[in-house]
């Protein structure tokens, strides 16, 4: 579907030739990385190799290989894509740009989410065009999932994935003048899985000078695993396929097989004596790392970047509420999630008892197990950016309720995405199974977040004020834009 009018843009690897649509022109399936394949797949990314003449970029192309996911009731599709297109060349970005470009504009550059096993840049929310028609180059890429992404393997790098991010990083610096990009300022942010990944990316010295703004969105700072519990995914991955936990045992694998593999994971027991899961149970995969995120922030890693970060106000309702366990939530089940991620259960159940007086056991539930898993590590995150304060930290929570799911879904999490990107409009994110729900969001709720994204990654201020170590500013986005200083005073002391 390409045309002679569409713009070609000549990269280091070789010429690419996009779509124009209206004022915007999107360049898709550009590799950044040569295509991980057989023992290749455990081993950091290497370099593309180059082409002759112009490379197609107006069709998607394929992602990492992953199983379709499921959310109950919830119809995720617009989030997590429509599952593996298959195709060995998958370490690609996808580039948004407006079509009249002359000026270096801001760069932001998205991680997607989903569990560190799946999603891509094929999903439907991550349509650019919006940041393109407000005078920002989008780019967004597709990184190593599941076994290949992340399970920690003797003879491998860790976190594989997350060097793909930045091998991404890199190909955005060498490139992105050519479409119009700024590579001095360069916004990293992402959404869930891939706001733990930009956490970790914070905390790498070696993605020094490649970015210098993140945004953190539902992440959390203290969301890798330790050595020691890594290796117990090790096993069970080997054990499911009957091979020895090494590198070299897996290299012969089909992707198919470790995919299937990798759906077998759920549920391991992470729990050791010095460590509790901090995904409570959610994924088999994480970083991998001696040091939280936000420790090697609070030793002043990175302290010259500024950074958004924040969460939805009701994070674990999408775990319990499609799948039918929101309203049956017992006072066991309460302390059961707050026994499997803190020291003094009792202690953290009476403290969001008393700050939620009127509480149902869903909402309590819900509130434990959204900070367990996102809540306290992105506040231990803020603080120890906030301790540093040669560069700014701003904290927010999305507080917008949607009420799809005889209105239990609420403020949950994904819910600020299709605001973040001004894709609200999207059909599949209306009706019955919608994340969005029924009613129609604010009018001017996505536009308004949505600039102040753009604006944040232009400034470095999104319009409100900082968060610091001695007054904890935090927007509270809603129908009303409310600003609170440390709403979640009680909460930050019992994880602490």
């Amino acid at each position: 579907m390409s045309h002679g009018t569409d713009p070609v843009v000549t990269t280091a690897q070789g010429e690419v030739r996009g779509l124009r649509q209206d004022t915007t022109t999107v360049f898709l399936n550009i590799p950044y990385a040569a295509p991980p394949v057989g023992a290749g797949r455990f081993a950091p990314p290497q370099p593309h190799a180059s082409w002759d003449g112009v490379r197609d970029a107006t069709v998607p192309g394929p992602n990492a290989p992953q199983s379709a996911r499921k959310l109950g009731d919830v119809d995720m599709s617009p989030y997590f894509g429509a599952g593996w297109s298959r195709g060995e060349d998958y370490l690609t970005v996808n580039v948004w740009r407006p079509s009249a470009t002359g000026e270096d504009l801001p760069v932001m550059v998205f991680v997607h989410g989903g569990g560190f096993v799946a999603g891509s840049t094929r999903s439907a929310l991550y349509d650019g065009s919006s940041f393109a028609r407000h005078g920002v180059v989008l780019v967004t890429l597709n990184y190593r999932l599941g076994i290949p992404g992340f399970l920690d393997l003797p003879g491998a790098p860790a976190n594989r994935g997350l060097l793909d991010v930045l091998a991404a990083l890199r190909w955005v610096r060498e490139n992105i003048a050519a479409f119009g990009g700024d590579p001095a300022n360069v916004t990293l942010f992402g959404q869930s899985a891939g706001a733990t990944i930009v956490g970790g990316v914070l905390a790498t010295p070696r993605a020094t000078g490649l970015f210098h703004r993140a945004i953190v969105q539902s992440g959390s700072g203290l969301g890798a695993f330790a050595p020691q519990q890594a290796r117990r995914v090790s096993r069970a991955a080997a054990n499911a396929l009957g091979v020895e936990p090494h590198a070299d045992a897996f290299a012969s694998i089909s992707d198919e097989r470790l995919v299937e593999a990798a759906g077998r994971l759920a549920g391991i027991d992470l729990q050791t004596p010095t460590h509790y899961d901090p995904l409570v149970g959610l994924s088999p995969f994480s970083l991998v790392l001696d040091t939280q995120p936000a420790e090697s922030v609070a030793a002043g890693l990175d302290a010259d970047i500024g950074l958004l970060i924040g969460t939805t106000a009701e994070e674990g309702n999408l775990y319990l509420v499609p799948v039918g366990k929101y309203a049956s939530s017992t006072a066991a089940d309460v302390n059961a999630v707050a026994a499997r991620s803190h020291p003094d259960p009792v202690r953290l159940v009476e403290t969001y008892r008393t700050s939620r007086p009127e509480a149902s056991f869903g909402e309590l539930r819900s509130a434990i197990m959204g900070d367990a898993v996102f809540g306290a590590g992105t506040r231990a995150l803020a603080d120890a950016h906030a301790a540093h304060p040669r560069s700014p930290t701003f904290c927010y929570e999305f507080a917008w309720r949607s009420q799809a799911q005889g209105g239990e879904l609420g403020a949950t999490h994904t819910m600020d995405l299709p605001f973040v990107f001004d894709r609200v409009h999207l059909p599949r994110l209306h009706g019955p199974h919608g994340l969005l729900g029924p009613q129609q969001p604010p009018a001017d709720l996505a536009s308004r977040m949505h600039r102040a994204w753009i604006r944040f990654a232009r400034t470095g201020d999104p319009g409100w004020e900082p968060y610091t170590s001695e007054r904890r500013a935090t927007m509270r986005i809603d129908a009303k834009w409310t600003q609170l200083d440390d709403p979640r005073s009680q909460e930050r002391q019992a994880w602490s």
